[in-house]
């Protein structure tokens, strides 16, 4: 869609003062879906020359925000760690076109902060943080669980950037489990669970996407009961968060939610053969 309202497209290698009708420029899928009239200036992130994905020495992941999904999907089948697959999964989660992987940017899919959004999947079971820039040079980091904290609602100031999003070596080495569920076959997601089990210490993590308004993670020392889990989750999703839409109703979210969430338990509690 032609944005008739933006004026001006500038490099955002050439440092300039933040305006109102500013908007940082990534891949572009969604700002370019629909109308944006209150925008007038695109400050345009592909020509940064951020690496899209870094593996740092400590075995942490670093996933620059303009990371496309092709990219993150190709560097995952190279990736020798015990979450690997877990990518490909989120990847294809998107249920998008090539057109739509080679342009789409981790970034851009965390800030549209949509319940349905697979790359917070990722980023929020892997315990991920995102580096933030502020206009005046001052960075912070959020965890990713905390960043998106409703239906199209996240922890990002006026013209402040989202850099990078950082996966822990620990989280990394995780087993995991993945689950989906939509109302047709290639719909999108109405919900999406996935488990972590840390080799560690024996903790397990569940985080709920899709199916709330923002991402749920819990966090059990110890594998619960598959009573105590529903209970968790019962608890932790507050009134009103189970998200409503034409993808799905609350009460069906709420009730795949569990069952894929004892489904993960079974699968990583079970002993491996």
């Amino acid at each position: 869609m032609d944005l008739n309202t933006v004026v001006e497209i500038r490099d955002a290698r050439d440092p300039a003062p933040w305006r109102p009708g500013d908007a940082w420029l990534g891949g572009g899928t969604y700002l370019f879906s629909e109308p944006q009239p209150r925008l007038r200036r695109l400050v345009d992130l592909s020509r940064t020359g951020w690496p899209p994905v870094e593996l740092h020495t400590d075995g942490s992941l670093e996933i620059a925000a303009t990371c496309t999904i092709a990219q993150l999907s190709r560097f995952a089948r190279t990736l020798d760690a015990e979450a690997a697959p877990l990518f490909e999964q989120c990847c294809r989660a998107f249920l998008a076109s090539f057109k739509i992987w080679n342009m789409a940017t981790v970034g851009g899919n965390l800030c549209n902060a949509l319940p349905a959004g697979p790359m917070i999947s990722l980023t929020s079971a892997l315990d991920g943080e995102c580096l933030l820039l502020a206009q005046d040079g001052v960075r912070r980091r959020v965890r990713v669980a905390d960043f998106v904290t409703g239906a199209g609602r996240k922890d990002l100031a006026e013209g402040e950037l989202l850099r990078s999003i950082t996966l822990p070596a620990r989280s990394l080495a995780c087993r995991t489990a993945f689950r989906q569920a939509s109302l047709y076959g290639l719909g999108r997601s109405g919900v999406l669970v996935i488990g972590t089990l840390d080799p560690v210490d024996g903790s397990l993590a569940i985080t709920v996407t899709a199916s709330t308004v923002r991402p749920v993670r819990l966090w059990f020392p110890l594998p619960p009961s598959a009573t105590a889990l529903r209970a968790a989750i019962g608890a932790a999703v507050g009134e009103g968060e189970w998200f409503d839409d034409i993808h799905g109703l609350p009460e069906w979210r709420c009730h795949m939610t569990y069952h894929c969430a004892a489904q993960i338990l079974r699968e990583l509690t079970e002993v491996k053969r």
